[in-house]
């Protein structure tokens, strides 16, 4: 028999408009905003529209550059040596001089801070050998975290037809970036950095602005507009968001602060369950233990408005009774918690505990008790 039965009713009072993810708007023709801890979309417009990138690619440079440095293939006071293709490069520069050596902490920080096309493409020819087969390297690493929407065919952002990636992907590889890489990703909320007696700040404005920014990279072409990968974090609690599109630096800052300080007190983040804890006790047949308890494997939290009242209702399905012999962490049913204005979000639940099948005997007698009472 089937057993559905609702296990609680949570109900929490906030304090803000209801629905406050349908009422904000945005100028950008492509964002989205996502909650770090818990991936869920706070705002999206046409997310997964393809966009061309600009220099907001140099995180997927920075992110091979800092995988690099976390396997060993490079290091910080490591030296590279400037290219003359690099050295031409157009656009936001660094400043470097062909021939010279540059340590590669300098060449990130020129990148990060500075946006220099020029450190860029030092960066990939000291990596890859060359800047074609590192943007290679780039779109297989992009496709392995899931950005099946992204191709790269240099590591700058400089214009290309075939360079291109969504919000959606770019908000993925932010949250990777910051995931993997928590020890570099200190670089992206220094604001100036100065090389070769020229001192440069910074240029995303959410810096300068005390509200809690610290990341991630701008970029502007004339096909792409102004563009903005952002994050913040208020609380302990995190929000990435991603704006391209915007037709000047002034409104990129004032739409990247809106989104940032709106997902940031607008929403919080509650766990409803956690690692392995029990949710239901489960009825057991033919077994040493009349019940075993039902267990969630991994922490599960939601991100919700801070708004109106919320009501949630988790109800436990399962076969009832299991029949022995049950394995701990054998999946025996689910959890299925609905939340208003909400996809239903369907859980796994497992045993946990064994319980062994009774003896001949015993088993014969359970069976007979069985048999008499119907149950």
């Amino acid at each position: 028999m089937s057993r559905s039965f609702a296990v609680f009713l949570l109900i929490f009072f906030l304090y803000a408009p209801a629905h406050a993810e349908s009422v904000m708007q945005t100028a950008a023709k492509q964002a989205i905003v996502i909650d770090y801890d818990t991936g869920t979309v706070l705002l999206e417009k046409n997310s997964d529209e393809k966009m061309p990138t600009s220099s907001m690619s140099k995180v997927m440079t920075a992110y091979m550059i800092f995988d690099a440095l976390k396997r060993g293939q490079l290091s910080l006071d490591q030296q590279l040596m400037v290219s003359e293709k690099a050295w031409k490069m157009e656009g936001s520069k660094m400043f470097i001089e062909v021939g010279k050596q540059i340590k590669v902490e300098d060449l990130i920080r020129g990148v990060i801070i500075q946006s220099g096309n020029d450190a860029t493409v030092v960066l990939a020819e000291g990596l890859a050998g060359s800047e074609d087969v590192f943007a290679q390297n780039m779109t297989k690493k992009a496709h392995e975290l899931g950005m099946t929407s992204s191709n790269f065919k240099n590591a700058s952002g400089w214009p290309d037809p075939d360079h291109y990636s969504t919000a959606r992907d770019l908000s993925t590889m932010a949250k990777s970036l910051i995931h993997e890489f928590p020890d570099y990703y200190k670089y992206y909320s220094e604001k100036e950095f100065t090389y070769n007696n020229i001192k440069q700040g910074n240029r995303n404005p959410l810096l300068y602005l005390n509200i809690g920014a610290d990341g991630i990279k701008t970029g502007h072409t004339e096909a792409a507009g102004y563009g903005l990968i952002g994050s913040g974090t208020s609380n302990g609690r995190r929000v990435i968001f991603v704006i391209n599109g915007l037709k000047d630096e002034k409104e990129r800052a004032a739409e990247g602060a809106k989104l940032l300080e709106w997902g940031l007190k607008n929403f919080e983040n509650k766990k409803l369950f956690k690692e392995n804890s029990a949710v239901a006790n489960a009825a057991v047949a033919m077994g040493s233990a009349k019940s075993v308890p039902l267990v969630v494997k991994d922490t599960f939290a939601v991100t919700l408005p801070t708004a109106a009242a919320r009501n949630f209702k988790a109800t436990v399905n399962y076969k009832e009774p299991l029949i022995a012999p049950v394995q701990q962490g054998q999946e025996v049913g689910s959890v299925l918690v609905e939340i208003p204005h909400a996809e239903p979000m369907k859980i796994p639940l497992y045993a946990g505990a064994d319980v062994p099948k009774l003896g001949i005997f015993a088993g014969a007698l359970e069976k007979a008790r069985r048999l008499a009472t119907g149950s």
